[in-house]
């Protein structure tokens, strides 16, 4: 069925938010008409038709305000307009344009709610449309939690269903042709004779009309590229070397800057010995910064030649100063005193029908890990009288903005972000210290751009990783069937940590701190998820998956040690427990996919493990070999839903990268701490899995939800617990901590 969508007098595309028509996108009473920022820069005889959608005599540019750090973010965002607008991917170009409120992220605040993705009661929905009010009233522009497809889905296919019908309108005013018989095709308006004007041909017309009202979304039978196999716009570059991340921009008289911090974090600088970096050859200027201090030379050698003089002390910080106790803190964390909150509390996890039952407690462990994006981390900023400039990647554009002001004490309208492509992030971008220590830096040079890039070994000493936490788990038995399941969970809440650097409040429930465990849907008579706030903690940050990362490893873990002690068969336990229609089609998929109920040659094992996380089930099989050198991981098996797969060739990559990820860092990583420092300098002792270690893995994405959603972070959280899970099989070893290398060998 066709979809009419009205849409505000010059008020479109501001967010995702009304229903109309069946199609989420239209105007609540909080929205205010949104400002195109692409006419504040037209050209004679450009047309900005959308904010997203700008017709120069030259070309068509799309504009992809979601950040593109390997993800392919750019060119899901295109296809999306392209599609609608009747353009190809060959014929447009893409910009991710300028920070600005009218791109806010309309899908980010749903995971911020305590309410469960499969919960759509009235109150779930009220409370989201009024989280996702507070985004636009804060201008949210973010690129994160899985949200781009889910943000843009609609969003976009409307700003090109509305670029496309006033291009028709302005034809019509041209032509003298009745808009009802003509139509377009390939960049082009096709008139009734079969004559044809080009859009670019219409832009100066069109840009003294007012923006068509109503605009009717294309039927699923009718797409070119939605749910088809696409070339990524980014392919040939990236194959050829030409594309350009932030770490590959030149400037005239650009300078390159690197930093030392404090060796502890948030400890502060004690003392700072330079030994004559200062006079050291290319050396420029030696700056002291917050809680830093920067060479500036002429060449990143030099730069790095330098600092790596300056000797640093710092103060002690404000957490213990070795992993053991930080251990220590959370075990201490479960006590009333400590509860932060508890996120699902069904039945009476401690109730007389569990006397006589089977009782089983188990304790789980998941380290800190880095980020560790391959592109070190790198800001250009040159502060000119009037302006400054930054070249960074950033997930969080407007909100650097606002910070680079504070720092330069420039207006924000003099603030000029320019986007760049990123060579991975993994939530590490969005962070933004690179980027004020950048600020700080090039005020000391005004008027040179100075490029400031982290050495491996400062990006490792300094990252907020992922948060540390444990698990305490209690079971309940009896006969065949799991009668009770209690989680208590203990780590640091990243959403304080993060916004206590942003000098924001953090005011409600972090719900990442039981993300991945409290809103499984299992049916359990007793059921309880616990979360306990531990602390004082080195600072944490968003990693891919966030609270899931870990929690999924102790939840599932512990109901696959419950499903063994009832002698049930794992996967046939969680399908039967599934109340959820969509999360049971995963498990049945996958199920099907590595098919599970087959015998296995001798040394060989399956283990399998679910996670609904970020509105996304996945379920995955791992198959491994148990041989005398040690484990193998032979193939994973990963089935998703996601309501719709915009391109299946990225849905494909993204879940096997996804996979990757999750198992080597579940396999080899951790972060440590002696004396208040991180031991781990480089990737040599951090190591993700490596090329002769990687399975083949078999993918299946499922469309069966309503919702549209994302794929980047959903396959890490089933990942761990699926490889315990067949490790056990395999060889009757329960690993409870991460990494395994501390328990198990792989190969």
């Amino acid at each position: 069925m066709k979809k009419v969508i009205k849409i505000a007098r010059r008020s479109f595309l501001i967010g995702s938010a009304s229903i109309v028509g069946g199609v989420a996108f239209g105007v609540y009473a909080y929205h205010k008409p949104g400002h195109n920022v692409l006419k504040d820069s037209l050209n004679e005889g450009e047309a900005a038709l959308t904010p997203y959608v700008k017709i120069t005599p030259d070309g068509i540019i799309l504009t992809t305000p979601h950040c593109d750090k390997g993800q392919g973010a750019y060119s899901v965002q295109a296809a999306l307009i392209a599609e609608e607008l009747d353009v190809t991917l060959e014929d447009i170009q893409v910009d991710p344009g300028v920070p600005a409120p009218v791109y806010y992220n309309t899908a980010i605040s749903q995971e911020t709610v305590p309410f469960a993705s499969t919960d759509n009661s009235l109150i779930a929905n009220s409370v989201r449309t009024t989280m996702d009010a507070a985004m636009k009233f804060t201008g949210m522009q973010i690129t994160g939690g899985s949200t781009t497809v889910a943000d843009s889905y609609t969003k976009l296919r409307v700003a090109g269903a509305v670029a496309r019908e006033t291009l028709k309108q302005a034809a019509s005013l041209q032509s003298n042709i009745a808009v009802e018989k003509l139509r377009t095709e390939k960049g082009h308006v096709i008139l009734p004779n079969g004559d044809q004007i080009s859009y670019l041909d219409l832009a100066r017309t069109a840009a003294n009309i007012d923006p068509v009202e109503e605009v009717i979304l294309k039927a699923e039978d009718q797409w070119r590229l939605i749910g088809k196999p696409m070339q990524r716009i980014d392919i040939e570059d990236k194959s050829t070397g030409k594309i350009r991340y932030g770490i590959d921009l030149k400037l005239d008289n650009m300078l390159i800057a690197t930093v030392k911090q404090s060796p502890t974090k948030n400890g502060g600088i004690k003392s700072i010995e330079l030994n004559k970096a200062d006079q050291m050859p290319g050396v420029e200027k030696v700056v002291r910064i917050n809680n830093a201090i920067a060479v500036i030379a002429q060449t990143t050698w030099q730069a790095f030649n330098a600092i790596d003089e300056i000797e640093i002390e710092g103060n002690k910080p404000d957490y213990p100063l070795h992993s053991d106790e930080h251990w220590q803190i959370l075990e201490n964390s479960f006590q009333e005193e400590k509860l932060a909150f508890i996120a699902r509390d069904e039945g009476d996890a401690n109730g007389e029908n569990l006397l006589n039952s089977n009782k089983i407690e188990r304790e789980y462990r998941a380290p800190y890990v880095a980020h560790a994006p391959l592109e070190p981390l790198n800001a250009t900023i040159k502060v000119s009288e009037k302006r400054v400039d930054v070249w960074t990647g950033t997930q969080t554009p407007q909100f650097l903005k606002s910070q680079i002001a504070k720092i330069t004490q420039m207006d924000e309208d003099n603030i000029h972000i320019h986007a760049m492509m990123m060579g991975g992030s993994f939530g590490h971008r969005l962070e933004t210290l690179v980027m004020t220590q950048a600020a700080e830096i090039a005020m000391a040079m005004p008027g040179t751009p100075i490029k400031l890039i982290y050495k491996r070994e400062e990006d490792f000493a300094q990252d907020f990783t992922r948060q540390i936490a444990m698990a305490k788990a209690t079971g309940h038995i009896k006969g065949k069937e799991i009668i009770g399941l209690d989680l208590g969970i203990a780590m640091p809440s990243v959403r304080q940590s993060q916004t206590s650097r942003l000098g924001l409040p953090d005011v409600g429930k972090d719900m990442q701190m039981v993300a991945g465990a409290w809103d499984q849907p299992y049916t359990i008579e007793n059921y309880k998820v616990a979360a306990y706030k531990a602390g004082p903690l080195p600072p944490v940050s968003s990693w891919r998956s966030v609270g899931a990362s870990s929690n999924a490893f102790f939840h599932d873990s512990f109901l696959d040690e419950l499903i063994h002690a009832a002698d049930l068969d794992p996967m046939e336990e969680r399908i039967r427990l599934m109340w959820h229609e969509n999360s049971r089609k995963t498990l049945e998929a996958v199920a099907q996919m590595s098919d599970w109920s087959s015998p296995l040659a001798k040394d060989k094992a399956r283990g399998v493990a679910f996670c609904l996380s970020f509105g996304v089930p996945c379920a995955q099989v791992i198959e491994i070999s148990n041989t005398p050198n040690g484990i193998k991981i032979d193939k994973v098996f990963v089935a998703a839903e996601v309501g719709k797969i915009i391109d299946p060739i990225n849905f494909d990559n993204l879940v096997k990268g996804g996979v990757v990820w999750g198992l080597g860092h579940a396999m080899n990583c951790e972060i440590t701490y002696s004396d208040g420092m991180v031991d781990q300098t480089n990737y040599h002792v951090h190591e993700g899995m490596r090329l002769y270690q990687c399975p083949e893995i078999f993918v299946k994405g499922l469309e069966n939800g309503e919702k549209v959603k994302g794929i980047g972070e959903p396959p890490v959280p089933p990942a761990a617990p699926a490889l315990a899970n067949a490790i056990f099989a395999a060889t009757g070893k329960r690993i409870r901590e991460m990494p395994f290398n501390k328990h198990i060998n792989f190969i």
